[in-house]
């Protein structure tokens, strides 16, 4: 069972008589490991696998940001989200990551690094792997570990 832990800040608040008061506020976070970040990017993957934009798109925040790596328009609606996979995962893709550093806060986590993208020509059939760097920042939101913001580039040198 998960337990939530508590992150305790202070804020300083001006009074109604105009001075200056301390003000105690208690966050209650949701714990996340690495292994759980890490098993993220593989419901991320098998969600590629499904061929299904809309499946992709579920696992995004309610207000995302993808900087996707074949397209230079960012994608800051789930709509325009669905928009791009919808042509993205024509390709099939499949991606391993190959480096990987985890952050973990109290209601993001992150997971950076560089991957190898498996990637297959609708008409040709000719398989190809593509280098490159990702960043995925995970929010809580409404009870679940969604993507607030993926970020991928491709590698610039050979």
């Amino acid at each position: 069972m998960k337990k939530a832990y508590a992150v305790a800040s202070l804020a300083l608040v001006i009074a109604a008589g105009g001075g200056v008061a301390a003000q105690a506020k208690t966050e209650t976070c949701e714990p996340i490991s690495k292994a759980q970040v890490e098993n993220l990017f593989n419901d991320f993957n098998k969600a590629w696998a499904t061929k299904d934009s809309q499946t992709v798109t579920a696992l995004f925040a309610k207000e995302p940001l993808l900087l996707p790596t074949l397209s230079n328009k960012p994608r800051s609606t789930p709509d325009e989200v669905k928009d791009y996979f919808d042509h993205f995962l024509k390709n099939s893709p499949s991606a391993r990551i190959d480096t990987s550093t985890i952050e973990i806060d109290c209601h993001t986590a992150s997971n950076v690094g560089t991957w190898t993208i498996s990637l297959t020509d609708p008409a040709t059939g000719k398989q190809s792997e593509v280098k490159g760097r990702y960043s995925f920042i995970y929010r809580f939101e409404d009870g679940q570990w969604k993507i607030d913001h993926l970020h991928s580039s491709l590698m610039p040198e050979k």
